[in-house]
């Protein structure tokens, strides 16, 4: 497992009976996680301190309660900084576990010894897109919300990164890289975040069972000769390690040589000492 453990501003204190309890700078919230199948005792002062709490409906969806919380607050990871605000579905903007991936490319972006482009799709509110700027690769970010990109541009502007070479795009990333393709347009590194279930701007239906390994194998045309690494995520329950490994080697790897790895990324809970499970990565590097 991958475990992004090197946060300072963010932490996850405890977990039980399918919520977690986190620490987003100076704020506590409570959140729904469906991993967390276990119900122990809820003894860490925080449950009952929280300054926020999505209570999930039986019906589906949810709503938030809020205890002295602000409209919006930031936190930092190493030199980025992230602009937080709760909104619909239980979520802040940011997903503290996948810094753990941020780290690994970053390091395969500053070891390459040379400038190179990097593709972010479903690219959200950017924190791998501010990643990959801040380790000096020149990056195109596309995601089909245009509220996530003007989100990602106010991050980018927090990290000092407005003037870095990053290309702000609101489109749907399917019809974007079969654009691409056609412009013989190359990237170096390739990151995507695709969702379990979407539509695009124009009602575009996505259903990652159906889609994922079609457009795996669409993005892989824009990988240039040289290209050093492509990421994918998944936080689909039937889209476990083994399979983005699978799709990585038949994808990219069969024809291009190189190194595959899978595993669940996870984040520790400090009450417990144990690991959160929360979600998948497959790994592609040169």
């Amino acid at each position: 497992m991958w475990i992004a453990d090197s946060w300072n501003d963010y932490e996850v204190i405890d977990t039980s009976a399918g919520e977690k309890l986190e620490r987003w700078g100076k704020y506590l919230l409570v959140r729904p996680d469906p991993q967390v199948i276990w119900n122990t005792p809820k003894t860490n002062p925080g449950w009952k301190n929280k300054n926020g709490h999505y209570h999930r409906s039986a019906k589906g969806g949810g709503e938030w309660e809020f205890f002295h919380l602000p409209d919006e607050w930031s936190i930092r990871y190493r030199d980025l900084t992230f602009r937080l605000k709760p909104f619909s579905f239980k979520h802040t903007g940011l997903f503290p576990e996948q810094a753990v991936n941020w780290d690994w490319f970053s390091s395969l972006i500053q070891d390459a010894g040379r400038p190179l482009r990097v593709l972010n799709l479903f690219a959200y509110t950017g924190g791998a897109t501010l990643s990959a700027a801040k380790a000096g690769a020149a990056v195109t970010h596309v995601d089909a919300s245009k509220g996530m990109v003007g989100w990602a541009k106010e991050n980018a502007a927090a990290s000092g990164l407005l003037d870095a070479p990053i290309r702000w795009l609101v489109d749907d990333c399917v019809k974007f890289v079969e654009r691409e393709i056609r412009r013989g347009n190359q990237y170096d590194g390739i990151i995507m975040d695709p969702p379990s279930y979407g539509r695009g701007p124009k009602g575009e239906i996505w259903k990652i069972e159906e889609n994922i390994f079609p457009f795996l194998e669409l993005a892989a045309q824009l990988l240039s000769d040289d290209a050093v690494f492509f990421l994918i995520n998944s936080y689909t329950t039937g889209l476990q390690p083994a399979v983005l490994n699978y799709m990585l080697h038949t994808a990219v790897a069969k024809k291009r040589g190189g190194h595959v790895q899978s595993g669940e990324i996870g984040l520790p809970v400090t009450e417990s000492g144990l690991i959160l499970p929360c979600g998948a990565s497959g790994r592609w590097s040169r």
